[in-house]
């Protein structure tokens, strides 16, 4: 069963801070330097907002010509608009100013994380949530595809507007095609989720691990550090990694699966990979909910003991690669707290105090709109190249 809501207050998309750039790793080639440009242009508007030709320039470093060339480019293919002129108190022709069109696209986010709604959303280009639709998540994950395609459909149906792209974060490893190679809480192996909601959608599709997404909206829209490492909990657990401002993804895809590993060697909870203690099994929104509600009082205790199991595991990346901050994505009520603080005091005792006493673990600031806003992220930058 669908639902859904249309937001009506216009500020609603914009709680989050001033975004940022990805770093790019490689240098320019001449071939792709048009597109660059493009990109470079449309990434200064976007974070920056109405300036004119000349400011373009000034702030990209291209010429006068470039800009203008481009900027009648852009507006030609919907992506620019000028918005009149702008104000002078002094002598000489006042310049006209373009912007982003922010309301001339939509962009589709789509969010697989939640452990009973499929949660789906309509954005504007910078980030705007304008109507949001959901989905039950059904009981047999053999129907699973089935509602993800069909919410796809619904959200594109509604968008009253061109469709920049579908952006998808789903639990689970996914290969940079969208491919996704394991998920076990869908039961899902080698699914090719992009390429289905591409055959069935008229607009682009790009699909990532709902972590990796999240990570996405965090640096471009909270103002995270450069080297920080998000862990997202819901259905499952699994986290993501930025290295220098560059996402981290792994030689097999799989950077940041945090939730199948082992923490404990006193036996925990069985996992639905087969183990028994893993990290899922202990933090997963379903199973650390179920064991709090049956402590009653000593719902603390189970808090805090969760908090020292994700400190473990966190400890040795943190070591290794020096992070600055822990950002944690889920029910606040489970996570913020009693596990945050255990979570703080187990990775002091177990790295580094001269380096790493100063490690902060927090909350991110999106709630449950983190992955719908990083999936309009990577759209952004899979189409427009904005970031």
């Amino acid at each position: 069963m669908q639902s859904s809501t249309r937001e009506t207050n216009a500020t609603a998309g914009r709680s989050f801070g001033a975004g940022r750039v990805l770093r790019h790793s490689t240098k320019v080639l001449p071939e792709h330097a048009r597109a660059h440009n493009r990109s470079l242009v449309l990434q200064t508007l976007f974070h920056q907002g109405a300036m004119s030709r000349a400011d373009l320039s000034r702030e990209t470093g291209l010429t006068r010509v470039t800009i203008s060339d481009l900027v009648a480019e852009l507006i030609a293919d919907g992506y620019i608009v000028e918005r009149g002129m702008r104000e002078m108190s002094g002598p000489g022709k006042p310049a006209i100013l373009v912007d982003l069109d922010r309301e001339g696209h939509r962009i589709i986010g789509i969010d697989l994380s939640g452990s009973d709604r499929f949660l789906g959303a309509i954005l504007t280009l910078d980030g705007e949530i304008v109507a949001r639709h959901d989905a039950d998540v059904p009981a047999d994950t053999a129907d699973i595809l089935a509602v993800v395609v069909d919410l796809a459909r619904t959200l594109v149906a509604d968008a009253h507007a061109p469709v920049l792209g579908v952006g998808v974060g789903t639990p689970g490893v996914v290969n940079d095609r969208g491919v996704v190679l394991t998920a076990p809480n869908f039961g899902w192996a080698d699914v090719d989720l992009e390429g289905t909601l591409a055959a069935a959608l008229d607009a682009p599709v790009v699909v990532a691990n709902d972590a990796n997404a999240a990570i996405l909206a965090e640096y471009t829209f909270g103002g995270a550090g450069d080297d920080i490492m998000l862990v997202k909990v819901g259905k499952g657990v699994g986290s993501s990694l930025l290295a220098g401002g560059q996402p981290m993804r792994g030689s097999r895809f799989a950077a940041g699966e945090i939730g199948h590993v082992t923490v404990g060697t006193d036996g925990g909870p069985a996992c639905v990979c087969g183990k028994v203690g893993c990290l899922e099994a202990w933090l997963s929104a379903p199973s650390l909910g179920a064991r709090v509600q049956d402590a009653g009082a000593e719902a603390d205790a189970v808090l805090r003991d969760a908090g020292e199991r994700l400190g473990i595991a966190l400890a040795p990346v943190v070591g290794a690669l020096d992070l600055s901050e822990i950002v944690l994505s889920g029910p606040a009520e489970l996570l913020d707290g009693p596990l945050a603080e255990a979570a703080v005091d187990t990775l002091r005792t177990r790295t580094l105090a001269q380096f790493h006493d100063g490690i902060r673990v927090r909350m991110t600031e999106q709630g449950e709109d983190i992955v719908l806003r990083g999936a309009a992220v990577m759209v952004l930058s899979g189409q427009l190249g904005v970031s």
